[in-house]
Parts: C-alpha cells; sequence; structure tokens
C-alpha cells in the first residue's frame, strides 16, 4: 500500500519535469529559428537597400527640407539590409533638420525604406542683424527655402538668443492678433510683442502705413473701431503716424 502511494505521488513529479523539459525545447526551437530567420534577413541580397534601385528610399512629405541632408542620413546603409538598419536612431537625426517637424521611417519588403516628413509651418518673417529668417509656431527659426516665396508679416521682438518658449509666446500673440482681426489680418504688415503688455501693430490703412499701440486685448474691436474713425482723425491730423487705441474713450494721435 505505500509503495502505491509512493509511485502515485511520484506522477505528477514525472508531468511537471516532462512539461518543463517540452517547454524549454520548443522555446529553445523557436529562439534558434528566429535568430536563423534575422540571420537570413541580414544577410541575404534580397532584402539590401541598393542605390541601383530607383525608390530604394523614397522620401513622401519633403518640400523645403534639404533633400541633400535627408538623403544623408541614410548615406551608410546602402549596401545592408534594410532589417539591420537602426530606424529610431535613423529618425532622431531626421528630427534635428531644420524644417522638419516629425518623421517616420518604415521598412517595405523587400529592400525599401519610406521616410515620411511633417516639415514646419512658418507664420512670419523674423529680422535679425544677421539676416532674415522665418518662424513657426513654436518659436524654432528657420532658413527661407532657396528661391521660395511667403507672405507673411514681421514679427518684431524676438531675439535669436532667446529660448524657443519666450519666441513662441511672441508668436501666439501675433497668432491671436492675426485670429480676432479676421479678416482684416491681411492689412497687418508688423507686430512688435516686445512688450506683450503693450503690442504694437503697423498696418496698411487708406494706403498708408500706420503705427497702432494696442495694448494687451481686444485688438479685434479695437482695430475696427480705428478703422471707422480713421477718416475723421486723418482730416484733423493728416501727418499722424502714431495711434494710441488702449484707451476705450479715445483715440491719441502722435505726429
Amino acid at each position: 500500500m505505500a509503495r502505491d502511494t509512493k509511485k502515485n505521488a511520484a506522477k505528477p513529479k514525472r508531468r511537471i519535469w516532462l512539461a518543463a523539459i517540452l517547454a524549454l525545447t520548443f522555446f529553445g526551437c523557436t529562439a534558434y529559428a528566429a535568430l536563423e530567420v534575422r540571420r537570413y534577413a541580414i544577410s541575404s541580397p534580397s532584402f539590401v537597400l541598393s542605390r541601383d534601385q530607383p525608390e530604394a528610399l523614397t522620401i513622401v512629405g519633403l518640400r523645403y527640407a534639404s533633400h541633400s541632408k535627408v538623403t544623408h542620413v541614410f548615406s551608410e546603409d546602402f549596401g545592408h539590409s534594410i532589417f539591420s538598419i537602426p530606424l529610431a536612431a535613423r529618425r532622431r537625426r531626421l528630427l534635428g533638420i531644420d524644417w522638419v517637424e516629425d518623421a517616420s521611417v518604415s521598412r517595405v519588403w523587400p529592400g525599401r525604406l519610406i521616410v515620411r516628413l511633417k516639415e514646419r509651418h512658418p507664420v512670419a518673417f523674423v529680422s535679425f542683424p544677421t539676416g532674415v529668417l522665418l518662424i513657426d509656431a513654436y518659436g524654432v527659426l528657420l532658413d527661407p527655402p532657396p528661391q521660395s516665396q511667403f507672405s507673411f508679416p514681421v514679427l518684431s521682438g524676438v531675439r535669436e538668443d532667446q529660448e524657443e518658449y519666450r519666441r513662441a509666446e511672441c508668436v501666439r500673440i501675433l497668432l491671436r492678433i492675426q485670429r480676432e482681426l479676421g479678416a482684416h489680418a491681411g492689412e497687418i504688415s508688423e507686430v512688435n510683442a516686445a512688450d506683450p503688455d503693450n503690442v504694437l501693430v503697423v498696418a496698411r490703412v487708406d494706403n498708408r502705413a500706420v503705427e497702432l499701440l494696442m495694448g494687451d486685448s481686444g485688438f479685434g474691436d479695437r482695430y475696427v473701431k480705428f478703422l471707422n474713425a480713421y477718416p475723421e482723425i486723418h482730416r484733423k491730423s493728416p501727418d499722424g503716424k502714431v495711434f494710441d487705441l488702449r484707451l476705450e474713450d479715445r483715440i491719441t494721435v502722435k505726429e
């Protein structure tokens, strides 16, 4: 009776050991198969990124970013399997290129890469002693592409040595003014946001450039009020070029 009990107790242990051995064998075979697949993918000529294939490197979304800078990111990958290319590292390098806001890199069987770019959208010009640049909504400065044509206002009050978030604060003021002015936004040629409590705007009114002190709020209402009053103001002060719109009950003129 004691022997039967010992045999019955040993059976579950044997089953556990057998299951463990089968599991190890399965995982070992799976790992070996995966290793062989990877070795084949890396060594097979079928998956090589070849310069001789016209669409081996396909770039989507490229308009203003430098084509040579983008392709240079992958210069060392030609002649190698697409499965040996570190996509995350290549994406990080793409994000370091000016005009590139976001990027993704995908492998396409059997031997292609597709690069998808999201370029930055400039919203204004900025002028520095070193030259004229563009700026996007995040305060990132951009070199104007060769032979490009943009129609943007000038944003003053930003510096090259500022942090991007500081420049972005000035950009937000400009975008807010454009939004509040609506259909009149195209009449604004310059916004000086150096002092956010007293924004200065240069507008084209009646074929004349005028400077408007706008304060820090109510830009749309103040501008419409100025337009309605401008014929009478111009009649009384034809040489006026600077107008203070910050007071609710009057518009003052500076010669």
